[in-house]
């Protein structure tokens, strides 16, 4: 007998609807394809969604531009150190580099694999400037710990927020806490998606009309103001030298579109993730931390780690889940192990030995909201056969 071969299971898949569809046909017949009436309503919509009326959303075409804009926005730049975590993907680190300042690169919690808020407070020099945390897998980092130390320390503070919609933290969505700048991602694997996107929040006026100014090549006026404007209004101003770092409106239909699912999203992730726990309980793995009782985790990954007791190398069990038609990932190759990072500032394994440890045991498997019940049992199964 015979079985018909199932498709391959990819790691990730947006979800994608008939509203989705029609907000950005309306778009394209609207006659406003770039950044127009939707991206302002987008940012609109989010500021409401995080519920804070004191808050300002400024929408952008990747969250790299948005971490970008909230360093310079600070005025992070040669002679500057920012502190962040070597487990994350090289854009939280990058666009510190893009001012000509350095990065500073720390350990993470072994439980949490966030930021060690200890290990940031170890790095401090008369050089640093800003902390720069990332909220990992959707788990928030422990916030109040890296505010008290930047407040001690006068510091700015700016999250990585790229997994952590919507994420809560001592019971307060993330992007409304004390930080300086909160930046979230709408990358096509996010929680939810414009395609390419992101958006930065900031309760610091100044901060906002710096960052708008320098999001649409330092123009002293909207471009959207400018084209529908009732009376002529061609003048504007070059104040600095900006960047092209604006969100289109049709990128901004979808995130319009998305937003509205994001809560419903969470929940379907939530219970996904339940399913696995339970279900990979028994096995040699270390399944990912939960939150804090009464927060959110955003589940934008999943990610298991091999026990130590476990022999099969993670590189073969990654490779035993694609012969099994199952799509999975690393989150993430650290930052000291890359060649850019490594090189630059001497980095070596041993200086960081939980992010080290975690890469080395670490595989992310499936989660996105298309999946089914069918599809996370596939997982279970492939994950079992290949732990033997």
């Amino acid at each position: 007998m015979t079985s018909e071969k199932l498709p391959f299971l990819p790691f990730a898949l947006p979800d994608i609807g008939e509203e989705e569809i029609a907000e950005v046909v309306d778009t394209l017949r609207s006659g406003w394809v770039t950044t127009g009436p939707k991206t302002k309503r987008f940012e609109e919509d989010f500021t409401a969604f995080l519920g804070n009326p004191s808050l300002q959303s400024l929408a952008v075409n990747s969250a790299t531009a948005g971490l970008h804009l909230a360093l310079e926005a600070l005025g992070i730049g040669p002679g500057d150190e920012v502190i962040t975590t070597t487990h994350t993907f090289t854009a939280t680190a990058e666009v510190v580099r893009y001012l000509g300042a350095d990065v500073v690169l720390v350990d993470i919690d072994p439980a949490t694999l966030c930021i060690d808020p200890k290990a940031v407070e170890a790095a401090i020099t008369p050089r640093t400037k800003a902390i720069l945390p990332v909220h990992y897998g959707g788990l928030s980092c422990d916030m109040p710990a890296l505010l008290a130390i930047a407040k001690k320390h006068g510091l700015k503070v700016v999250e990585d927020a790229a997994h952590a919609l919507p994420t809560t933290c001592g019971g307060k969505l993330i992007g409304t806490l004390e930080s300086d700048v909160t930046v979230f991602s709408f990358y096509a694997n996010k929680t939810i998606t414009t395609g390419e996107g992101g958006m930065v929040v900031t309760r610091h006026a100044e901060l906002a009309n710096r960052m708008k100014v320098m999001r649409l090549h330092g123009m002293s006026r909207d471009a959207f103001d400018r084209f529908t404007a009732k009376v002529p209004s061609w003048y504007y101003e070059i104040v600095a030298p900006g960047f092209k770092y604006n969100l289109t409106d049709i990128a901004a239909a979808l995130g319009l579109q998305q937003l509205k699912r994001a809560r419903a999203f969470q929940q379907k992730r939530e219970t996904l993730a339940q399913q696995f726990n339970a279900a990979l309980a028994d096995l040699p793995l270390i399944t990912p931390p939960l939150p804090a009782q009464g927060d959110l985790h955003a589940w934008h990954l999943y990610v298991v780690r091999l026990a130590d007791d476990v022999a099969l190398h993670r590189d073969r069990f990654i490779e035993l889940l694609y012969e099994a038609g199952i799509g999975c990932s690393v989150h993430y190759i650290p930052l000291h192990l890359q060649p850019y990072w490594r090189d630059r500032y001497g980095l070596t394994p041993n200086a960081f030995p939980h992010s080290q440890k975690a890469f080395e045991r670490m595989v992310s498997l499936p989660l996105y909201t298309r999946m089914t019940e069918a599809d996370v049992d596939r997982v279970v199964q492939a994950v079992r056969r290949a732990l033997g």
